[in-house]
């Protein structure tokens, strides 16, 4: 049995988060859930989005063995920017079924409209501070999309939202956004400033010489706006976790 005699993990899950956690059959994703829960005081129905929506497989993915099991057992730990960045973002909340047509400021202001489901996506430790956020650089205004900022890192969190595939010139403007908030927004004890351009589509070639010699805190990840294909991230997983055996 999973739960034997019916005892619960810890006081902090409720009898309805070990009804969820008991049809998960894998055993690391069943416990990076329960981390997770503990750690971040999910609701019931945050943990059925997060499991729906396949967080610990999108996770595990773009680890190697050592990884998965140590975010299994450990959750997610938030030390550095590469934690707190997803490679994809899953927002099927937003309702924007394709091959709806939109703009990025539809998608923009579908995310302000799902703000808690957004900020559930984005993990532990986001918290809102604006959008088209005013900069002024030699009497030229620009406005970034989304601004937060991450208390666990103590840094501002920079969003550009790109309805295409993103360019170079898009990395370029990021990498302003990020020398300006670093010296006219950062109080003496933030750290950098980290920034996502998250765009439906990603040429990897682009972006990694785009970023050459550039901060490191500049990401650039996908979204899409469905549900993943939990078949194949399961595959992805398991071919990763094993051994040169061939054996898990």
């Amino acid at each position: 049995m999973k739960y034997p005699n019916c005892q619960m993990v810890s006081d902090k899950l409720s009898w309805s988060h070990i009804c969820e956690l008991i049809k998960l059959d894998d055993d690391l994703e069943r416990s990076f859930y329960e981390r997770q829960t503990v750690n971040e005081n999910w609701s019931v129905r945050e943990l059925q989005r997060q499991i729906d929506s396949a967080l610990f497989l999108r996770l595990a993915v773009s680890r190697d063995k050592e990884g998965i099991l140590s975010l299994a057992q450990r959750g997610i730990e938030v030390q550095k920017p590469e934690d707190v960045i997803k490679s994809t973002y899953t927002l099927e909340f937003l309702n924007l079924p394709e091959p709806k047509q939109y703009t990025e400021s539809d998608l923009e202001q579908r995310l302000i409209d799902n703000l808690q489901k957004f900020l559930l996506e984005l993990g532990k430790g986001f918290t809102f501070v604006g959008r088209q956020y005013k900069i002024t650089i030699n009497n030229i205004h620009y406005h970034v999309d989304l601004v937060f900022y991450h208390r666990i890192l103590k840094c501002f969190v920079l969003i550009d939202l790109k309805k295409n595939s993103v360019r170079h010139e898009d990395i370029g403007q990021m990498n302003m956004y990020l020398g300006y908030f670093a010296a006219e927004e950062n109080m003496p004890d933030d750290n950098a400033p980290i920034g996502i351009i998250m765009s439906r589509n990603k040429d990897v070639l682009l972006v990694e010489y785009a970023t050459y010699g550039m901060d490191s805190n500049l990401f650039v990840s996908k979204y899409e706006l469905y549900l993943p294909n939990r078949e194949d991230l399961e595959r992805l997983v398991s071919n990763i976790l094993k051994d040169s055996s061939g054996e898990l």
